[in-house]
């Protein structure tokens, strides 16, 4: 199975960190994000990974090349401007034809998910996406879902002035080539504005009660440093479970 690690954002709400060094390669307890994402692959017999990298572009593509060795595969995309996190898929979505289904993982969520458990969630149901979802205290800042009770996502929508639901789009998903179909042919295009609304009742929540953490304020990456547990011992699979209906 492949993956698309989306790693071009500026981190602008973490400077003065990222003047100097991208937001993916910022250290939690000595390593690298990018680092604990490729193991978090290698764990999951994550074969393929392709990384698109734009801010502080020479860095990234320096510490990738340097383990060209390990595993799992990267392919590195360098972008000459910003395609935004669905235009990157769209250009690149060649990568994934002969995929019945690919993961979408948004760098900057540091997390210990039992990503297997929710593939299997995924392959029971055979959704358009499958999104990762949490509880949030501040839902008018992320991508909110509200969900049927055998977890359908009934409607999605990205930064809402007045949220009905506190389930927020935790950046990791699967997609298929109905989610591909969904990205607008303009450049730059976003996954949360203006493709998720799009696939409404055709989507699956994954509710998470593991780990995670998105690390894009200081104030979560200073909570990721003192948190963060790394890989020792199993994952803790535990995850909610919908109801059927």
């Amino acid at each position: 199975m492949k993956a698309f690690l989306l790693a071009a954002g500026h981190g602008t709400r973490l400077q003065p960190l990222t003047d100097t060094v991208p937001k993916c390669l910022l250290p939690i307890r000595g390593t690298p994000l990018l680092e604990i994402w490729l193991e978090t692959c290698r764990r999951f017999g994550i074969a393929e990974v392709l990384i698109n990298i734009y801010s502080h572009a020479d860095a990234v593509e320096t510490f990738l090349i340097e383990r060209q060795s390990a595993t799992p595969k990267v392919k590195i995309i360098r972008e000459s401007e910003l395609l935004g996190s669905a235009g990157t898929l769209e250009v690149n979505r060649a990568w994934v034809d002969c995929e019945e289904c690919f993961w979408v993982f948004y760098a900057d969520v540091l997390n210990r998910v039992d990503l297997n458990a929710m593939l299997q969630l995924h392959k029971s149901r055979n959704p358009a996406a499958t999104l990762g979802v949490y509880a949030v205290s501040d839902p008018e800042r992320c991508g909110i879902v509200e969900t049927l009770e055998d977890g359908t996502v009934l409607k999605f929508v990205e930064k809402p002035k007045q949220p009905r639901s506190n389930l927020a789009f935790s950046g990791l998903l699967i997609g298929t080539y109905s989610l591909l179909d969904a990205i607008p042919s303009r450049k730059p295009a976003d996954i949360g504005f203006d493709v998720l609304p799009k696939l409404a009742g055709k989507m699956l929540a994954y509710p998470i009660n593991d780990y995670l953490i998105d690390i894009g304020t200081m104030h979560n990456y200073q909570e990721a440093q003192a948190t963060w547990p790394g890989f020792e011992g199993e994952f803790s699979h535990s995850h909610a479970t919908w109801n059927r209906v």
